[in-house]
């Protein structure tokens, strides 16, 4: 069974940092490409950033210079690094994990809310 668990959100003040993991379970996670995605209230869900399973990574321009996407394939686990944060990167936070090859798998986590508020 696939299960990508998210953790580290919360609640932070503007200007202040978090770091979100994900750690992934019953797939090989190192020929997984994954992602963080994103759903603020009412909007639809949006990409901040994706990390190759060769390590290429790419941000939205929204988060660019201040998220850092990485990944620890001996641990099964992503991270997002946050900093620099503003009220509107409120939302709740996804994992995802997409290989393609003769099949597609497609894994998403159940999020983890991220609140920017003083």
């Amino acid at each position: 069974q696939v299960q990508l668990v998210e953790s580290g959100g919360g609640l932070v003040q503007p200007g202040g940092s978090l770091r979100l993991s994900c750690a992934a379970s019953g797939i090989t996670f190192s020929i997984y490409d994954m992602g963080w995605y994103r759903q603020a209230p009412g909007k639809q869900r949006e990409l901040a950033a994706t990390i190759t399973r060769g390590g290429t990574t790419n941000y939205a321009d929204s988060v660019k210079g201040r998220f850092t996407i990485s990944r620890d394939n001996a641990k099964n686990t992503g991270y997002l690094q946050m900093n620099s944060l503003k009220p509107e990167d409120t939302a709740v936070y996804y994992c995802n994990t997409y290989y393609s090859g003769i099949y597609k798998y497609n894994y998403w986590g159940q999020g983890t809310q991220v609140t920017v508020s003083s």
